[in-house]
């Protein structure tokens, strides 16, 4: 039996390793926390459908971390809003901090609306939906 422990962790640990491999520009590790046909959406920016969309996007120069700035997405209040054995629903509060080469700044602040499919064990995006509450690219 699936507990709400094991959803939880499972959920959090997923939005850590992607949020992780995307501050470091490990596309294809980043991808491998979505499903297939998943979908994330970024207001006012873009809708990518299906991982392939997805890992191009982040491949390109301005959605790719510059080695020369980094940044790291800081992510805390993970609520796991529904769930099953199967399926759940969360959401998080984000901010996106980057380095401008001489000192750290608050570049995003949203909220993630995630739902999740469980996969061979794992937890894997179905869908992600950006909440922006500031934004400065």
């Amino acid at each position: 039996m699936t507990t709400f422990a094991d959803v939880h962790a499972g959920v959090v640990a997923a939005i850590s390793a992607q949020a992780q491999a995307q501050d470091d520009g490990r596309t294809e590790d980043m991808v491998a926390w979505y499903l297939p046909d998943a979908v994330m959406e970024i207001p006012g920016v873009a809708t990518l459908e299906g991982v392939d969309a997805i890992r191009e996007a982040f491949s390109k120069p301005g959605w790719r971390p510059d080695p020369d700035r980094p940044q790291r997405h800081v992510i805390t209040n993970t609520v796991v809003t529904e769930w099953d054995g199967r399926r759940a629903r969360a959401t998080s509060d984000v901010m996106m901090i980057k380095n401008d080469g001489s000192a750290w700044s608050i570049a995003v602040v949203a909220r993630y609306h995630d739902e999740f499919e469980e996969s061979a064990g794992r937890w894997l995006l179905r869908r992600r939906r950006d909440e922006y509450l500031a934004f400065q690219p």
